[in-house]
């Protein structure tokens, strides 16, 4: 296998890891009262735009180094990962360019409870948790990718959850706080992918050494 590869997908997962450990910092120092309008959205934005592409180029680079008989499972997922990289870099970007630099943006533009950026950034999260399903048979079920299959199991797990609070009819800070353990599932995903491409590197340079 092509070690490029691996070197490729870790720095695209370690890129993921820091923006997805960032918004997570962000996010807990908005709800605490921290951070406000506009620093807030600016930064969860900004941070969020880190994870999605990055993440999408760091399962394609899974998605190359899977043998044969798993590609179904790991092109699935980069299939879903494209549709979250698209659904939230429509959503993000807008937010940045057209929302929140104006006093008085479009309301059709504006991310808030059950608008249509709203779904749209649900559907991005959503789409993520399918695409953390369908990499979870790429792993063995020891040592080190044991934990990059439960973590990105429970990454899919944490996301009918992430769906009740996009879509419940009252939304509410206490509705909120039900998506707080995708911080931990999502942030531990990515950080788990990172550290599955660098022991995937050791191996190879350990081969090469004997």
């Amino acid at each position: 296998m092509d070690k490029t590869t691996y070197k490729i997908g870790f720095w695209l997962a370690l890129v993921a890891f820091v923006a997805a450990f960032g918004f997570s910092v962000v996010q807990i120092l908005q709800l605490i009262g921290v951070l406000s309008y506009p620093w807030d959205e600016i930064l969860i934005y900004g941070f969020s735009l880190f994870i999605a592409t990055p993440f999408m180029l760091a399962l394609l680079a899974l998605h190359y180094v899977t043998p044969d008989e798993k590609r179904f499972w790991s092109h699935a997922a980069v299939i879903f990962a494209v549709m979250y990289a698209i659904y939230v870099t429509l959503n993000y970007v807008v937010q940045l360019t057209a929302v929140i630099p104006y006093a008085a943006p479009e309301p059709v533009l504006i991310q808030t409870p059950h608008s249509l950026f709203w779904t749209v950034d649900a559907l991005g999260y959503i789409a993520l948790g399918l695409a953390t399903l369908f990499a979870v048979p790429l792993f063995a079920k020891q040592g080190l990718q044991k934990w990059v299959r439960w973590f990105f199991l429970a990454n899919f797990l944490v996301t009918p959850l992430i769906s009740f609070v996009y879509f419940y009819p009252e939304f509410s800070p206490t509705i909120l706080l039900l998506g707080v353990p995708w911080i931990i599932t999502a942030v531990g995903s990515m950080l788990l992918l990172t550290l599955f491409f660098k022991e995937q590197i050791g191996i190879m340079k350990q081969d090469i050494a004997e």
